[in-house]
């Protein structure tokens, strides 16, 4: 008999949640979040190249600080969305430029 109960309201939590879920409760959630794929932010720096690869599409960078990911001066590798792009560049040359975040890499996306 007792398993028979407890059974029973197993069952029955099970059919509420399952009814619950159908139903599209979604009691509390924030409906006003942003979604994951939101725009990217596009963080601004000045830079002097020190080397390019066009074979790999990277160029490597010695910036200033990047006030908007709280970053000091430093030397670091950049993807370019464009490998047009590094037609416009030389060692040496001094840049403003933007870059973003997308997966593992920070890419550049425009150089003045």
């Amino acid at each position: 008999m007792k398993k028979t109960a407890i059974i029973s309201l197993v069952l029955l939590a099970s059919s509420a949640v399952i009814a619950q879920s159908k139903t599209g409760d979604m009691k509390g959630m924030d409906m006003t979040a942003k979604p994951a794929t939101s725009a990217q932010t596009t963080h601004e720096a000045k830079g002097t190249i020190k080397k390019i690869n066009a074979k790999t599409g990277y160029v490597m960078i010695s910036h200033g600080p990047v006030n908007s990911l709280s970053w000091p001066p430093m030397t670091m590798s950049f993807k370019v969305r464009d490998k047009a792009m590094l037609d416009k560049l030389a060692v040496n040359k001094k840049i403003n430029f933007g870059f973003v975040k997308e997966g593992d890499d920070y890419v550049v996306t425009n150089v003045k």
